[in-house]
């Protein structure tokens, strides 16, 4: 019998969420640099260098990416949001050079899902961003699943706390597969439907009854 209290629900893809998963929540709260195209009354006590009353238009600060998203529109310029750091020109030449060579998980843990999120505001530099991080994902791919299909018995601690966590996620699917793949191979699993093709003959069975 199966006791996992929680099923992990994957984050989801691209610029949308999934906002009953864990990574995706944690995501959310990453903060940004945002500038204040308006002055904000009342809420200068959120500034803790400002002894104003209210924060005012120009105004420097970070703020999670969810609120910034709440905040965000196009019509009416409330803030402008920067790109983090990793995602502008100087790191996008790193990642163009070499991408295996960057720690992503301490640049970000969330590299590819912030910069998916980045895509949301409107940003001359959108289109190079998206490309980095395609051309990244594709770069670094490739090692990290012959890694997780040829470290079986290895200490792969070294290689995964340079991951960031969608790539930590696929490093562990590529093992769970060469695990359920060489437990096959000794005689030591047993194939059994799935759940598509169960409910597929559920339906099928209740139709007929019917």
């Amino acid at each position: 019998m199966d006791t996992q209290s929680y099923m992990p629900v994957p984050p989801g893809i691209g610029m949308e969420e999934n906002f009953f998963s864990l990574d995706d929540i944690l995501l959310s709260h990453e903060r940004l640099p945002c500038r204040l195209q308006t002055t904000f009354p009342r809420l200068g006590f959120l500034e803790k260098s400002s002894d104003t009353q209210d924060i005012p238009e120009g105004t420097k600060m970070e703020m999670p990416l969810w609120l910034a998203k709440g905040l965000y529109e196009q019509k009416r310029r409330v803030l402008t949001v920067e790109l983090p750091k990793v995602y502008r020109e100087g790191w996008r030449t790193v990642f163009g050079a070499d991408p295996n060579v960057v720690d992503l998980h301490k640049m970000g843990p969330y590299y590819y899902g912030l910069g998916s999120q980045m895509l949301h505001f409107d940003s001359p530099e959108n289109p190079e961003v998206a490309q980095t991080i395609l051309q990244t994902f594709i770069g670094r791919f490739r090692r990290i699943m012959d890694s997780s299909q040829n470290a079986y018995d290895s200490d792969t601690s070294a290689l995964v706390e340079r991951l960031d966590c969608l790539e930590r996620a696929l490093f562990r699917a590529g093992q769970s597969g060469l695990n359920a793949f060489q437990r096959w191979e000794k005689g030591h699993a047993h194939l059994t439907a799935s759940n598509l093709v169960i409910n597929y003959r559920k339906r099928k069975l209740a139709d007929m009854n019917s």
